[in-house]
């Protein structure tokens, strides 16, 4: 029995009914290479008509690119506005709800940033994350803002999640890192980018 075989005789608000799609998508392409997920296996895992998911997604690769979106955005319910106390202990609490969300859908988040081949939707979605994360961590630090060398600090910020998505992978595929490794690397370099690399690059 899936996991979305309980709600199937539920009515459900038309949000939730896309949710339940949405999650049931997640796992099925974290499971299976893109050509071998159908939307009929879609349909039949989430226990709704197909023609449900062309109403809310429309094709495959719609539903499949808000997968990717899902999987690469940081949310507005993310810790780093959510989460009260000291830089360091909010920059903690937004690592542990990063690495805590590659744990739980890993292969999908692998495939997310992976891409499929040069697939140039893909890489637009990547960007678009990219360069939203930018502003919630400058936001996040406190310096939403500051204007002057603006472009020059979301680059690092940029330049940071490049890293952010190797050392994942580094954890989740190739095993050469531990959890508690990652989260050391994530946390600290952060860190140091927002107390001295910042500050130094505003000041000049």
């Amino acid at each position: 029995m899936s996991s979305a075989s309980e709600p199937r005789w539920r009515r459900l608000e038309p949000d939730a009914r896309r949710e339940q799609i949405l999650v049931c998508a997640i796992r099925l392409f974290g499971e299976r290479p893109y050509p071998s997920v159908s939307t009929t296996d879609i349909a039949g895992e989430a226990g709704v008509a197909r023609g449900l998911i062309n109403h809310y997604f429309g094709t495959k690769r719609d539903l499949y690119l808000e997968v990717v979106r899902r999987m690469v955005t940081i949310p507005s319910s993310a810790p780093q506005t959510a989460h009260p106390g000291t830089l360091e202990e909010r920059i903690d609490a937004s690592v542990s709800w990063f690495l805590d969300r590659v744990l739980r859908h890993s292969k999908t988040w692998l495939v997310a940033v992976g891409g499929v081949g040069h697939d140039a939707d893909v890489e637009r979605i990547l960007a678009e994350a990219d360069e939203h994360a930018a502003d919630r961590v400058l936001e996040f630090v406190g310096m939403t803002e500051v204007h002057e060398h603006r472009e020059q600090l979301r680059a690092m910020v940029r330049a940071y999640a490049a890293m952010v998505k190797a050392a994942g992978r580094e954890w989740v595929m190739r095993n050469h890192l531990s959890r508690d490794q990652v989260h050391l690397l994530l946390s600290h370099t952060l860190l140091t980018l927002v107390r001295d690399t910042f500050p130094q690059v505003r000041a000049r």
